[in-house]
């Protein structure tokens, strides 16, 4: 990728591809598009990441219409490739909550099956090739509103983004207090965080282990979260760098590393998928659970 009368060398290409197309307000008080990444750290808590947002939300509405697709076309009949399909996604997912989760909930299930497909569909835009669509979005850029190529930023892989995969999982914590507080009330769950895990019969002691208690499981407590939201970015992020590193190659040895690479990255996407599911079904379950 070249912006006008300049060819990026492998430090820009590479940092190229891994900023968002930022908007947000500067420390004068104005407010833009980022024209690097350095102005998108300037912008602090006020940016929003816009690729990252659309693409997210585009491929939610996706994953939606496809589904009201099946369900409106659905019958008792011999069904199509594509029902059968969508089918086997959703028995395999109320299986998998069926067999973890432990409470009694309407919302689980839904809620594993739209975090498996969105964070699948998500994931399945890093098999893309990395310069088609960024490449695209500066030719618009260039004729359609008269920037210079080399500011127009453009990330295709959401969850490559931790402000995604931090939201979402902020999502799932918001649901596990609310799960523990209805099943448990108030002084449930706060027992939960400050009587284990050393609860000694003494009281004089109890009272003693309790600031302990309370340090050791807030810490565990936020890191479900954090973690979440980390190991799908980090592996993501990881892959995605990996197909940059390739597309750096001369054309005739980046099909040679990229196709197997590839290939094996369909395992990583739906292994991603799977575990930010399974992770929040036993998040939910654990906060269910009464004892």
């Amino acid at each position: 990728m070249a912006a006008e009368g300049h060819t990026l060398t492998s430090t820009e290409y590479i940092q190229h591809h891994l900023t968002n197309m930022t908007y947000g307000k500067m420390p004068d008080g104005t407010w833009k598009l980022a024209e690097s990444a350095e102005e998108a750290h300037a912008m602090g808590f006020t940016a929003i990441h816009l690729d990252s947002m659309a693409w997210s939300i585009g491929l939610g509405i996706i994953f939606c219409l496809l589904f009201w697709i099946v369900a409106k076309a659905a019958n008792s009949g011999v069904p199509t490739k594509f029902q059968s399909a969508i089918e086997m996604i959703i028995e395999f997912v109320d299986t998998s909550v069926r067999d973890t989760f432990h409470g009694k909930s309407r919302l689980v299930a839904p809620l594993a099956l739209t975090i498996f497909v969105w964070v699948f569909l998500m994931n399945l835009m890093d098999l893309i090739p990395v310069d088609w669509i960024p490449y695209l979005a500066q030719q618009v850029g260039a004729h359609v509103f008269g920037m210079d190529p080399h500011h127009v930023y453009f990330k295709i892989v959401p969850s490559t983004d931790p402000n995604i995969t931090l939201g979402m999982s902020m999502s799932v914590f918001a649901l596990i207090i609310f799960y523990s507080l209805r099943e448990k009330g108030v002084g449930g769950f706060v027992g939960e965080l400050a009587l284990n895990p050393f609860n000694p019969k003494n009281p004089i002691l109890k009272a003693l282990f309790i600031p302990i208690n309370l340090i050791l499981e807030l810490v565990t407590f936020i890191a479900r979260p954090i973690s979440l939201a980390l190991r799908l970015f980090g592996n993501m992020y990881a892959g995605e760098l990996i197909f940059i590193l390739i597309a750096l190659l001369p054309f005739y040895i980046q099909w040679a590393l990229a196709v197997p690479w590839a290939i094996f990255h369909i395992l990583v996407i739906t292994l991603q998928a799977f575990i930010f599911m399974m992770l929040t079904v036993v998040y939910l379950s654990m906060a269910s659970e009464k004892h």
